[in-house]
């Protein structure tokens, strides 16, 4: 699919593998609107791509689509939505205090894989009145899962959860919306330089990074939106999760 001049929708786009994201596609000639829960966030990517910035709780019905109304009144319907959107809370089922708190739990599940099928679902609606272009396409979803979905270490619980949800989720999407011409991907990244990770203390990201088999390093934004663009390119990649780790295979602790 060629995105130039087409909408897009970034979710989580004002940090990390969302801004990423946003910044790759404002360079392929796209449209962005960058959604995120942060409103200054956002504003200062979108202002540096010439977006448009949202703010949006993708796990709210209400202002998922008050955003993509937004989006859709600025730049029409979207033909992609990239959801970037999410949280990695650390606790054991477990732990020295006893009991994870349920709300800890439901919170993950409720921002990331909620959260993820929120923006989904208002996307391909506004996808599926678009006319297709000259292979019967309409449009692109890609979610984020996670190599947690699969390796997921103790104190993962809800983030695996989460993950794995939304790995389960690409193939059964991704045959609902085939008759209309939308695809369904995931992508499942490792060890990635988002905020999230640069934020620890040196000598924890060096010992991470040191695990990753090649390259031994954490990945960036622009490798995981490089994937995005490809996946945008090649249309018969379509219902299926891509691990995009560098050979990582988590360990249990």
């Amino acid at each position: 699919m060629d995105i130039k001049g087409q909408a897009a929708i970034v979710t989580g786009g004002g940090s990390g593998l969302g801004e990423g994201t946003a910044r790759a596609l404002a360079a392929a000639g796209a449209k962005v609107a960058v959604l995120d829960i942060n409103q200054a966030a956002a504003a200062r990517v979108a202002s540096e791509i010439g977006g448009m910035a949202i703010a949006c709780d993708v796990a709210s019905a209400a202002s998922g689509e008050a955003a993509i109304a937004q989006a859709r009144s600025a730049h029409g319907a979207a033909r992609v939505l990239v959801n970037c959107a999410g949280i990695a809370p650390a606790a054991r089922i477990v732990g020295k205090d006893g009991p994870m708190a349920l709300d800890a739990f439901r919170r993950t599940i409720e921002i990331n894989l909620i959260g993820t099928f929120n923006m989904m679902r208002l996307a391909a609606a506004d996808m599926q009145t678009l006319a297709p272009n000259e292979d019967g396409e309409r449009g692109l979803i890609v979610m984020t899962a996670s190599v947690a979905a699969f390796d997921g270490q103790i104190g993962q619980a809800g983030y695996s959860a989460s993950k794995g949800g939304v790995a389960a989720l690409t193939l059964p999407a991704a045959r609902e919306f085939a008759k209309t011409g939308i695809r369904v991907m995931s992508i499942a990244p490792g060890l990635f330089g988002t905020p999230m990770l640069l934020g620890m203390p040196q000598a924890l990201q060096d010992s991470l990074a040191s695990q990753v088999p090649f390259p031994s390093r954490f990945g960036r934004p622009d490798e995981y939106a490089a994937l995005v663009l490809h996946m945008l390119a090649n249309p018969m990649l379509n219902g299926e999760t891509i691990r995009l780790d560098g050979a990582i295979r988590m360990g249990p602790k």
